[in-house]
């Protein structure tokens, strides 16, 4: 077997062509866009690159075939998070089921890690946002994959235990029937905060996507980033994501709640794109771009799926989530646009979105893990990631 570090072109191409290879037998894969899988790892695309570095191998078998793939990459965001010791990232893995190969991938990223200082990395996950390619997929092989999901063969986990990576934490997804209606509970929480006028939920208007994009932003870093589990954004950030986002955004699913016009809730969701890429094969070009527009047209897309959701902390005990929530489902129910809703994932190191999810009395679906591997345990015991602490103002 001959490892070969990705340089040019030939070995880029090789590196995202094999993670459609060893996932063809499975009938429900569904191939990333090919030029996302790209820009990852494109200095002038990913503001990841100026406070960390990556890089990728590719494995050939004897005959010159490609049999495996992986990337590692430290960000300086994520180096210490929740750690005394630097902890660097490993993803993009593929491999045929032999631990040899695997082996010699996971040494290939061991020893890069290490060699920038890290005493440890976790994986597989992404080279940015946790929105996309973050886990490894251990149930829900047998559904297709919601947009940015992670897909692996089953035997991956095999792999990945056999060379000594630990379940670091635990990533539930959650699926509901918007076709059936939400406990009786949300009604009465959200005919409480229709009575108060100070209160009001509102869906996104594209024509103020300025406006919204600042209360995403003041939501967003007052209920998220002051727990150490993401680090704060900037409007220029979200504006980009948004202009990003319009030509498949739908105002009907992405809603914001505020109090005397303070932004204080947001449920953001998006159409689940990947009905429309299942038919690209990883490309998006001119007959692609047509396609979409036609089949957006045709409204050919049932599914939906969710982005981001936060409430502010002071307003968590309230009821607003049951009020925004339930201010989306009867609008969608109204115009039956979708009928499957498949929430983004949760971990257990969340207990209160979990818990979220479980009110809705939705179902599980898919469950992925981020593993952990420290190269020194004698110095460095494992542990799991630690509970969110909701204490924290």
């Amino acid at each position: 077997m001959k490892l070969i570090q990705v340089h040019n072109n030939s070995s880029e191409k090789a590196f995202v062509e094999v993670h459609a290879l060893l996932n063809k037998h499975n009938p429900h894969f569904i191939r990333p866009l090919d030029n996302e899988v790209m820009q990852v790892f494109d200095p002038a695309k990913n503001k990841l690159f100026k406070n960390g570095a990556a890089a990728r191998w590719i494995l050939q078998d004897d005959a010159g075939n490609t049999i495996g793939r992986i990337a590692a990459f430290y960000y300086q965001e994520y180096i210490n998070k929740g750690t005394e010791y630097p902890t660097g990232c490993m993803g993009f893995f593929d491999c045929i089921n032999d631990i040899k190969a695997a082996t010699i991938l996971l040494d290939a990223a061991k020893k890069w890690l290490q060699e920038n200082g890290m005493e440890a990395m976790d994986g597989p996950v992404n080279f940015g946002d946790r929105d996309k390619w973050w886990g490894l997929m251990v149930e829900g092989f047998e559904v297709e994959p919601m947009y940015g999901m992670s897909f692996n063969p089953d035997y991956y986990e095999s792999l990945l235990t056999q060379y000594g990576f630990q379940n670091f934490y635990n990533q539930y997804y959650y699926k509901k029937s918007l076709l059936e209606p939400l406990p009786a509970r949300f009604e009465e929480r959200y005919q409480k905060f229709v009575a108060k006028s100070d209160y009001r939920a509102v869906h996104l208007d594209k024509n103020q996507l300025s406006k919204f994009a600042e209360d995403f932003v003041t939501i967003y870093n007052t209920a998220w980033a002051q727990h150490g589990e993401a680090k704060a954004i900037t409007l220029p950030q979200i504006l980009k994501l948004f202009k990003t986002l319009k030509p498949i955004m739908d105002e009907k699913v992405i809603w914001f709640a505020y109090y005397k016009e303070e932004p204080i809730a947001m449920f953001i969701n998006i159409p689940d794109v990947n009905q429309y890429f299942k038919h690209f094969n990883g490309k998006m070009g001119l007959w692609q771009k047509l396609h979409l527009l036609w089949m957006k047209w045709n409204k050919s897309n049932d599914r939906l799926t969710g982005l981001a959701f936060g409430v502010v902390p002071k307003y968590q005990a309230l009821g607003v989530d049951s009020f925004l929530i339930n201010a989306c489902h009867k609008l969608i129910n109204r115009t039956k646009s979708y009928d499957q809703y498949e929430m983004g994932w949760a971990a257990d190191w969340n207990p209160k979105m979990l818990n979220i999810y479980k009110s809705l009395d939705a179902s599980p679906s898919r469950h992925m893990v981020t593993f952990r591997y420290i190269f020194d345990t004698q110095k460095h015991p494992f542990e799991r990631h630690p509970q969110m602490d909701y204490t924290q103002k």
